[in-house]
């Protein structure tokens, strides 16, 4: 049976500002489906570690995880991130402060994986509607960067818009655009410049009330300088990039989500030094629409696209039609995604083992109780 939203509580939510952070009747069903007594909505806006800055119908707060609920999520990437909707349960009477008993199902996730041996996903934000890939038009600017973050974005449900920034300071930034949408088919490519009010109207349709938009790019290339510029004051610090290779430092150190003058919410997040791809939920072949398209006209179905006869994508790399260089990453994308789900697969299994020997103990340990209590 579907729940039909109580409406009453939800006005009661938009008179009280939890709709300017994105509140709709159906986060008010998903709320609902919940049943948590005495429970209140909210909205994660800034994440750290283990404390959790949130906003609710009473305004700002803190929040923790309950005991029961880090117990039952268990890994990592399902604890709260910035974005997420929650049912809270408040400390005090009148407080803003409360703990975590429930997380609302997410409509998207953005993830990469974590750094390090074992494979594990990092979650960056949930529940964007749109997610701005910003890239900067000077040295450090790269396609195949590019590449990347689009498997990634189309991978979290999200819709991506490539920003490329700081226009001011390309002779030809429209060339730029030409050659990022080769590699981006349908996806919106915009050129902008806070410092020149360059792209501002083209990017403000995107910023709908109600709508939540993330930032995401390497460092230095100036997602808090459009935070601030599309907030209209300096809502976050900057830093100047390298002059010698245009590279930034990390100068925003958590996730942060911010109300915008336009109505939507943004999502600010600290750049990316590497961006390590996590799992496919169909993310890689619409990256590689292109090359995807093409391989429906190879030979043979299995056509791997290196040395079979009748390749289609070899053929379209030869007439230069596909760049080499795009098909290489294709590649090695794919390899990168295959390798990390086999050991993804690997990791579940060994913690299904673990689980099932200490079911087993426990199971053993209640035995002997039972019997000890017989014999009693």
């Amino acid at each position: 049976m579907t729940l039909k939203p109580n409406l009453e509580s939800y006005h009661e939510h938009e008179k009280n500002g939890l709709y300017a952070y994105g509140w709709s009747p159906d986060w008010q069903t998903a709320f609902d489906e919940l049943e948590l007594a005495e429970a209140s909505p909210g909205r994660v806006i800034a994440d750290h570690g283990h404390k959790y800055r949130i906003v609710t119908s009473r305004g700002e707060g803190w929040a923790e995880l309950s005991g029961r609920i880090q117990h039952e999520l268990g890994d990592r990437s399902a604890f709260p991130a910035v974005g997420d909707w929650i049912a809270v349960r408040f400390m005090a009477e009148g407080g803003n402060d409360g703990i975590i008993h429930g997380i609302l199902p997410r409509a998207s996730r953005i993830s990469r994986r974590a750094a390090g041996s074992v494979p594990t996903e990092q979650m960056i934000a949930a529940n964007v509607d749109v997610l701005l890939l910003v890239a900067a038009l000077n040295l450090d600017f790269n396609l195949r960067r590019l590449e990347r973050y689009l498997v990634m974005a189309w991978n979290s449900g999200a819709n991506p818009v490539i920003l490329l920034s700081k226009a001011d300071l390309c002779d030809d930034p429209e060339r730029y655009v030409r050659e990022t949408e080769s590699i981006a088919p349908g996806v919106p490519v915009i050129a902008v410049s806070a410092k020149e009010d360059q792209g501002r109207e083209q990017l403000e349709a995107l910023l709908r009330p109600g709508m939540t938009v993330a930032l995401t790019g390497s460092s230095g290339a100036g997602k808090s300088t459009i935070l601030n510029w599309l907030a209209g004051k300096e809502i976050q610090d900057t830093q100047e990039i390298r002059e010698g290779d245009s590279r930034g430092r990390h100068t925003t150190t958590h996730r942060e989500l911010f109300i915008l003058p336009q109505g939507a919410v943004m999502i600010d997040t600290p750049g990316m030094r590497e961006l390590g791809l996590w799992e496919d939920g169909g993310g890689w072949s619409e990256a590689f629409t292109d090359i995807e398209e093409l391989g429906r006209n190879c030979r043979f179905a299995d056509c791997r696209h290196e040395r079979e006869e009748g390749c289609a994508v070899k053929a379209a790399v030869d007439s230069g039609e596909l760049d080499p260089k795009r098909l290489e990453n294709y590649r090695k994308t794919e390899r990168e995604l295959k390798y990390q789900a086999s050991k993804e697969q690997v990791r579940q299994r060994n913690d299904r083992k673990g689980k099932g020997k200490k079911d087993a103990r426990r199971g053993k340990g209640e035995e002997r109780r039972r019997l000890t209590l017989e014999r009693d």
